[in-house]
């Protein structure tokens, strides 16, 4: 679909091989979209390929090819599948409704056809495409913003896509619903985006950390909350709390507040087994990788105290499913060895 900029009306794709319904659609909506016409599927396909309209109507009989097959056609292809298609048809009946629907249409409007309603159903689409844009625009910002801190450290991109990704199994496992795992998946690049508060003479310091370096190290985690701030969005919120707790230990002795237990968020604790647990098997300037016995044996030995021991055990069960997406996004020249 086309990328929404200021001012712009949005494309319309009205697809009737009647002049007269053309006509009269043209009446009902040409104030406030910009319309493309084509009296039959093949030449809507083909104007949806090249124009990427924000919806289309389809008249379901039509020559070439029938209101059907175009839909068929725009789902098939990955340009225009997630277009929005509305059959506008005399076709009435209930079966020609659940076709219409099977095949990916998100309305149907019948004829002949009421000037309010196709307003209300169009209007009504345009905004859930709006909806969808803005939503697929907000998680590429977190993204890219959780990926900016991973310039100020000695980690990579690869890193933040891999423990997000673990972080959403283990949810699931965990028994999170499938729209709270993906948000979570959202939100856990930015668990580290307080490091870009922290100056590079320590962040980037290869020996040791004096006491007083640790000291200020140790409040990126406050950084990254003041940075996200506070939002009504879920996906915002639970950037902060992960940004702010990730460090927090089961037993009480982590950072910044010393929590404990059950008083840690449930995404901090299920980020900071993701994140320990790509970390010790990635390679850094600093450090070699650790197999993933090896890191998977370090686990355990911190359940209970670094980390929720029933989340590392439902960690240890989706493990061949982490090493699937360990696989997929690898660091390149990854060496491994076993734990000190």
């Amino acid at each position: 679909m086309a990328e929404p900029t200021p001012g712009r009306r949005p494309t319309v794709l009205i697809a009737d091989d009647e002049a007269t319904n053309l006509q009269v659609l043209r009446q009902i909506l040409q104030n406030d979209h910009r319309l493309l016409f084509a009296k039959d599927g093949a030449k809507a396909v083909e104007l949806a390929q090249a124009e990427k309209p924000d919806l289309i109507l389809l008249d379901v009989m039509m020559p070439i090819m029938t209101g059907h097959d175009a839909c068929r056609a725009l789902k098939a292809d990955p340009a225009t599948r997630d277009t929005p298609v509305i059959f506008v048809t005399a076709m009435a009946d209930t079966e020609d409704e659940a076709t219409g629907f099977e095949l990916g249409a998100v309305d149907y409007i019948t004829k002949p056809v009421s000037p309010p309603i196709v307003r209300a159903r169009v209007r009504t689409h345009l905004s859930l495409v709006r909806m969808d844009e803005l939503r697929e625009s907000r998680m590429q910002i977190i993204e890219r913003l959780g990926r900016a801190a991973e310039y100020k450290d000695n980690e990579t991109g690869l890193h933040v896509i891999r423990m997000s990704h673990y972080a959403q199994l283990l949810a699931l496992r965990a028994g999170w619903s499938e729209v709270d795992a993906e948000e979570l998946l959202a939100a856990a690049p930015m668990h580290d985006i307080g490091k870009i508060g922290i100056p590079d003479a320590i962040l980037l310091k290869p020996g040791p950390l004096s006491p007083e370096e640790w000291a200020v190290m140790r409040t990126h985690p406050q950084i990254g909350a003041d940075i996200i701030g506070e939002h009504r969005s879920k996906v915002l919120a639970l950037a902060r709390e992960i940004a702010w707790c990730h460090h927090e230990k089961w037993d009480g002795s982590g950072y910044p507040r010393g929590l404990a237990g059950d008083a840690i968020p449930m995404s901090a604790r299920i980020v900071a087994v993701a994140d320990v647990f790509d970390a010790l098997t990635t390679a850094r300037p600093y450090k070699r990788a650790w197999t993933v016995e090896a890191a998977a044996e370090q686990l355990r030995k911190d359940a209970g105290h670094h980390f929720d021991p029933q989340l590392v055990e439902l960690f240890m069960g989706i493990l061949p499913q982490v090493l699937e997406i360990r696989e997929r996004w690898k660091e390149r020249d990854e060496e491994l060895v076993s734990a000190p």
